[in-house]
């Protein structure tokens, strides 16, 4: 299995410039989706909502499974409604054992950096060849 790098210095990439230090945090369609990556390939999805349900309504939960073993893939995704119950999960549970593994937890999506507009930094015209239907 393939290991994830989940360090800390993600947030200073993303642009994190606010008070509370998760101004990097992106919500997503419906609420906030935390990650969970190192779980043991054997967690449920019981033990998790019993795990972070102590901090607020779960309203999604995710874990992908190895198609070919049926075991956790080793992460899951989690859904809360209010960004503070996600910050309090993440605060509580990165770093720590689960199931006798140690576990990282952390905002699932990020803002864009300030000024990128999705475009690929272009502005104005195109920068590359026409097709040749086009031409």
């Amino acid at each position: 299995m393939a290991d994830v790098d989940m360090g800390s210095d993600r947030r200073l990439d993303a642009g994190s410039n606010g008070k509370d230090g998760n101004s990097w945090a992106a919500r997503s369609v419906e609420g906030w989706i935390i990650i969970v990556t190192g779980l043991n390939e054997e967690a449920t999805e019981e033990d998790l909502q019993d795990q972070f349900g102590e901090f607020g309504e779960v309203r999604n939960l995710s874990m992908a499974l190895n198609r070919r073993t049926g075991y956790v893939m080793g992460y899951a995704l989690i859904e809360y409604a209010l960004k503070s119950e996600a910050e309090e999960a993440i605060k509580a549970t990165d770093g720590t054992e689960f199931l006798e593994k140690k576990i990282h937890t952390d905002f699932a999506f990020a803002k864009a950096p300030a000024g990128r507009r999705g475009d690929g930094g272009r502005r104005g015209g195109r920068d590359r060849s026409v097709s040749p239907s086009r031409r």
